[in-house]
C-alpha cells in the first residue's frame, strides 16, 4: 500500500480565499415565519449523557429581547407513561421481545418507535443493563472502531441486538426531531437554523460523523458549534449585555466543562478592537474520556468494596446496575446537604428475589474521598497526568483517560498553552510564569453542580496562581450547567444574522497531510515524512487555502494510505509550511485513512500530478481536495473515515 502522495517540492505559501456565504434568510417579516420557512434558531446539545434542545424567534428582536426557550422533550419514562422533560437522556435500550407489552411504547408521534431512547432506556437499563447503549458520542471519537458497525452494547451477549454509535447518535437526533414536528408542525425543523454542538476537541471525522447523523433525520442545513464556546454564548445571553460589567481587556477566560463522559477544556481571551470588547478562542484542550461516568464507576466499585469484604460477591452486570444507583444516590447526597447516607439495594437473579438481594449504603464521606480526594487532587501546577504501560490485550472499550485527576490533566493544559496568548497585544503574561494565567472560570457540565467539587477546582487552581503571584481568577456567575448548551447554540444561531456578541474560533488545531519522500529503495528504512500544514490554527469557517504552486504526485485506482497530523499548540504554521521533524508533544498522529480513489478513465496505480486544496466549510468540517493540474479533475479525501462501505 502506497502513501497519499509523492513529494515534488516547491513550497509556496497559500492565500486564503473566502468561500461565497449561505444566503441567509429573509428577516424582515415580524410575527409569521419568512418566505423560506425559516423562523427559529434552533440549538441542540447532543451530550454524552443527556442531549437539549432550545429555541429562540429570530424575527424583529434585539439583545435585550432574545432569550432562548429549553423545549420539553416528551419521552417515555416507563412502559405507558409519557412525560415532558427538559432533557433527553442519552440511552439506547434494547429490549427483549417480551418485556414490554405491545402497546406500551406509544409516544405522540408514533405507536411504535424503532428504538426505545431516554428516560425508560436509563430506567430499563438500570436493572439490565447488558440491554442499555450508552456513551455514543465517545465512541465517535474512538479511532479504534468502525463508528458504522453494531458494537454496542459493548459486553452485550449474543442474543442482544446491537447498534453502531452512528445509529444511536442518529436517534437521538431522530426523537428530537419528531418532539418538535409534533410540538411546532407549523415550523418544520429542517427549515429553521439548527445549530448541533460537539466537544471542542472533536476530530474531524467525528465531526463529519455528526453533521452526517444530522443528515440522515433531513437536517442538512446544520452547522456545528464547539461545546465550549456555546457555553458562552449561553451566560453572555444571559447576562443581557452586563457580561462586559465582568469581562475585561486583558482577560483569559478558561471553560472547564465536566460532562458525564468527557472533560473539555478551553481557552477564550478578551481583547479589544476600535475601543470595543471582542472574544477570541485561542486553545482547546485533547479529548479526555473522564467525566461524570467515571466518577459514579468509581463509588460502585467502592461499594463493591464493602460488599466484598463482608464475604458477598458480585457479578459483572451487577456491578453495571450498581453504578447506575450510585449517580441516583451521588446527586442526593450533593443537592442534599442534611443526609449523610443513602442506602442501595442490589438485586440477583433467581426466584427468590428479595431474600437475594444484597444490601449496602454510600455515605457522604465516601463521596468527597473518592470523588473529591481521587478525581480534583490538591496537586503543584507541575504535576501532570500518570501514564502507565498499557497490557498487550485488553477487553473492547472506550480509551479512557489512564488517570483520574482532573486537575493534574488541567495543570498540563494550562503548561502547554503558555504561549496561546503570545499574539495578543492586550494580554500579558509576567515572564517568570510556567503556565498561562486563567482570570476567570466559567464552568459547565453537570458534574459542577455539585458546590463540593466546583469549590475543589477553584481552590486547586488558585493555589497555582497563587504562588505566581498572579490575582487569583474569578468565577463567572450565572451559568446554567444543564442547559447552557443548548441555549448558547441557539443564541450563536442569532450572532450568525450578524446580531450580538461573535467568539472568534475557527479551527480548534492545526491540521497536517503527510508527504511521501521520493527517495530510493533503502533496505530496512521507510521513506521519510514530512508534515505538510494544510489548516492553520484558527482557519475561519467558509474560507479555503490552496496550494497551486506546490506540486505532488496522487497515487489513484489502487488502495492508499492518508496520514493526518493535529497540533493545539503550533500557532505560527501556515499553509504550505512542511515539518521535517516534530515532538510527540506538537504533534498528534490522527486515525489513518485507508482508500482507493476513483480512477476517472486513468490507469489503476497512475500517479496525476496534483495541487491541494483545503477548506473549513460553513458546516464546521474539514474538507481536503487533490486538483488535477492538467485537467483540473479533483479527488476529495473524505474524513468520514470510521464509516463503513
Amino acid at each position: 500500500m502506497k502513501d497519499l502522495f509523492s513529494l515534488q517540492p516547491k513550497p509556496v505559501e497559500a492565500k486564503p480565499v473566502a468561500v461565497e456565504p449561505e444566503t441567509q434568510p429573509d428577516e424582515s417579516v415580524a410575527e409569521e415565519p419568512a418566505q423560506n420557512g425559516t423562523r427559529f434558531s434552533v440549538g441542540i446539545d447532543l451530550g454524552t449523557t443527556h442531549c437539549v434542545l432550545s429555541y429562540a424567534n429570530l424575527n424583529n428582536i434585539d439583545d435585550e429581547e432574545f432569550s432562548p426557550l429549553v423545549m420539553a422533550i416528551p419521552q417515555l419514562t416507563s412502559p405507558g407513561s409519557v412525560e415532558d422533560k427538559q432533557q433527553l437522556p442519552s440511552f439506547l435500550y434494547q429490549a427483549h421481545e417480551a418485556e414490554l407489552a405491545e402497546d406500551s411504547t406509544s409516544l405522540p408521534w408514533t405507536a411504535k418507535p424503532n428504538y426505545l431512547v431516554g428516560e425508560i432506556a436509563r430506567n430499563l437499563g438500570s436493572k439490565t443493563p447488558i440491554r442499555l447503549v450508552s456513551s455514543a458520542k465517545s465512541w465517535l471519537c474512538h479511532a479504534g472502531v468502525d463508528c458504522k458497525a453494531p458494537i454496542l452494547p459493548a459486553e452485550a451477549p449474543d442474543e442482544v441486538e446491537r447498534v453502531s454509535p452512528f445509529q444511536a447518535t442518529t436517534a437521538y437526533l431522530q426523537h428530537m426531531c419528531d418532539a418538535w414536528r409534533s410540538l411546532h408542525p407549523e415550523a418544520p425543523l429542517n427549515q429553521q437554523d439548527v445549530v448541533i454542538t460537539v466537544p471542542a476537541s472533536f476530530d474531524p471525522a467525528a465531526r463529519e460523523l455528526t453533521v452526517e447523523a444530522a443528515r440522515a433525520v433531513g437536517l442538512d442545513q446544520a452547522i456545528l458549534l464547539e461545546e465550549p464556546q456555546a457555553a458562552l454564548y449561553s451566560w453572555i445571553e444571559k447576562s443581557h449585555g452586563d457580561w462586559r460589567k465582568q469581562a475585561e481587556v486583558g482577560d483569559i477566560i478558561l471553560v472547564i466543562d465536566i460532562g458525564g463522559g468527557t472533560t473539555d477544556l478551553s481557552l477564550i481571551a478578551v481583547t479589544q478592537q476600535e475601543g470595543n470588547l471582542e472574544l477570541t478562542r485561542v486553545a482547546v484542550g485533547d479529548h479526555i474520556l473522564l467525566g461524570g461516568d467515571n466518577m459514579d464507576l468509581a463509588l460502585a466499585y467502592t461499594v463493591k468494596a464493602k460488599l466484598e469484604k463482608d464475604g458477598k460477591r458480585l457479578e459483572p452486570w451487577q456491578v453495571q446496575a450498581l453504578t447506575h444507583s450510585c449517580r441516583d444516590a451521588k446527586e442526593k447526597l450533593f443537592s442534599h446537604a442534611d443526609i449523610d447516607n443513602i442506602p442501595l439495594v442490589v438485586a440477583s437473579r433467581g426466584s427468590s428475589l428479595i431474600g437475594g438481594t444484597l444490601r449496602s449504603e454510600l455515605t457522604r464521606e465516601e463521596v468527597n474521598r473518592v470523588l473529591v480526594e481521587g478525581f480534583l487532587p490538591k496537586v503543584s501546577v507541575s504535576d501532570r497526568p500518570i501514564s502507565r504501560p498499557r497490557t498487550g490485550l485488553r477487553t473492547a472499550g472506550l480509551p479512557y483517560a489512564q488517570d483520574a485527576g482532573i486537575t493534574r490533566h488541567l495543570a498540563a493544559f494550562l503548561a502547554k498553552q503558555q504561549g496561546a496568548t503570545d499574539e495578543l497585544k492586550d494580554i500579558n503574561l509576567p515572564e517568570h510564569a510556567s503556565f498561562l494565567h486563567p482570570t476567570a472560570v466559567l464552568f459547565n457540565g453537570g458534574v459542577l453542580k455539585a458546590d463540593t467539587l466546583a469549590e475543589r477546582l477553584m481552590e486547586v487552581l488558585n493555589s497555582w496562581l497563587s504562588a505566581e503571584q498572579a490575582p487569583e481568577a474569578r468565577l463567572l456567575e450565572g451559568a446554567d450547567l444543564d442547559l447552557a448548551v443548548a441555549r448558547g447554540a441557539a443564541y450563536y444561531g442569532y450572532v450568525r444574522k450578524g446580531k450580538g456578541v461573535r467568539i472568534k474560533g475557527g479551527t480548534a488545531a492545526s491540521y497536517y497531510v503527510g508527504i511521501e519522500s521520493a527517495m530510493p529503495a533503502v533496505p530496512g528504512m521507510a521513506p521519510e515524512i514530512q508534515a505538510l500544514c494544510i489548516a492553520p490554527f484558527g482557519m475561519e469557517e467558509g474560507t479555503q487555502q490552496e496550494l497551486p504552486d506546490d506540486e505532488f504526485g496522487l497515487v489513484i485506482g489502487e488502495p492508499v494510505r492518508f496520514r493526518f497530523f493535529a497540533s493545539n499548540t503550533r500557532r505560527e504554521d501556515k499553509v504550505g509550511i512542511r515539518l521535517d521533524y516534530w515532538t510527540d508533544e506538537e504533534l498528534d498522529e490522527l486515525d489513518e485513512i485507508e482508500i482507493t480513489l476513483p480512477e476517472e478513465n486513468r490507469r489503476p496505480g497512475e500517479v496525476i500530478p496534483v495541487h491541494l486544496c483545503a477548506a473549513v466549510t460553513e458546516v464546521g468540517t474539514l474538507e481536503l481536495q487533490a486538483v488535477s493540474q492538467k485537467d483540473n479533475g479533483r479527488w476529495k479525501i473524505e474524513f468520514d473515515v470510521r464509516a463503513g462501505e
